[in-house]
């Protein structure tokens, strides 16, 4: 088991999962914060915050996830109000209109939530909707394996 560690975030890959775990560098006035992504096929090295550039490269089989850090800006909000990130989701939690880019067969889940104190979201795509029953199990799996710790406000 591949166990990957960086930015507060730490996850134990399942097999046949790859990732990484790292923070763009900061354009303008923006804060970089954490990103994490995890795929059951090959990441290119370009691949934007929310799977432009890889999610068209999914086979109907694969599996792609996003843990995504907000600023500290967002605590509190109404957004974020849920304790913990989602580590059981079922196939009802999934949908083709949910996708950030729309590709046929393709569905996807977004969940806004507070962990350790730091605001995420994560997001989820499905190769093909119609497998979600053999492809959720994967994703739970992958997701009882992602640690959060607090950092505080101190997050670069």
């Amino acid at each position: 088991m591949t166990t990957l560690s960086a930015h507060g975030i730490s996850a134990n890959l399942p097999s046949g999962f790859e990732g990484r775990i790292f923070q763009r560098s900061a354009v303008g006035g923006e804060v970089a914060r954490p990103v994490a992504h995890f795929a059951t096929f090959p990441l290119p090295a370009d691949v934007a915050d929310f799977g432009a550039g890889a999610v068209n490269l999914m086979a109907p089989q694969d599996i792609f996830s996003v843990l995504f850090e907000y600023g500290p800006e967002s605590l509190g909000t109404a957004l974020f109000a849920r304790n913990g990130m989602p580590r059981q989701l079922t196939g009802q939690d999934f949908s083709t209109i949910t996708l950030r880019r729309g590709i046929p067969s393709q569905s996807g889940t977004q969940w806004f939530f507070t962990e350790s104190g730091r605001p995420f979201t994560l997001y989820v795509v499905l190769g093909n909707h119609a497998q979600r029953a053999s492809l959720v199990p994967r994703v739970n799996a992958l997701l009882g394996n992602v640690d959060v710790a607090q950092v505080g406000s101190a997050v670069p």
